[in-house]
């Protein structure tokens, strides 16, 4: 039971702590990370699966109540990881930010280093400063009567 939790908790995890915003990631844990990440709904799937098989065989060998309740709170630890697997915390964490302000550059308090995505459509200019997309990470937004996205 303690390898099926092991193995639900480093799928679900290990993605997340790799992948975080504003974090190194070396190559060779990032390619690992992003296999996890891709098999991780599979894994945890059978990992619940063999968790339910472990707690069905506890009920039946250990007549003690305290192994029988171990088993179970393993089998729905196992259960909810698998639940987790399936929940894109960076969806959560980041979505476009559809309505996006502005201000002429004359007004603006960008400091004189301050990285931009800049875009010009039909005369009509914008400049997306990166610290502040850095939260949204995609801006949908008008400009020059044609709908465009800034990302990074």
């Amino acid at each position: 039971m303690l390898a099926v939790l092991a193995v639900s908790l480093f799928s679900v995890a290990y993605p997340i702590y790799v992948i975080r915003p504003f974090r190194h990631q070396g190559a060779g844990e990032l390619a690992a990370a992003l296999v996890v990440s891709r098999f991780r709904a599979d894994i945890t799937a059978l990992v619940a699966i063999a968790a339910l098989v472990a707690c069905v065989s506890y009920w039946r060998l250990q007549p003690g109540k305290w192994w029988r309740a171990l088993a179970t709170a393993g089998a729905i630890f196992a259960a909810i990881f698998a639940v987790l697997a399936r929940v894109n915390v960076y969806e959560l964490m980041f979505h476009p930010d559809a309505r996006p302000s502005f201000s002429a550059a004359r007004d603006s308090h960008l400091d004189g280093d301050e990285k931009v995505i800049a875009i010009r459509v039909a005369g009509e200019a914008r400049a997306y400063p990166i610290r502040d997309i850095s939260y949204h990470h995609v801006i949908n937004d008008v400009v020059g009567g044609q709908a465009v996205v800034a990302t990074y």
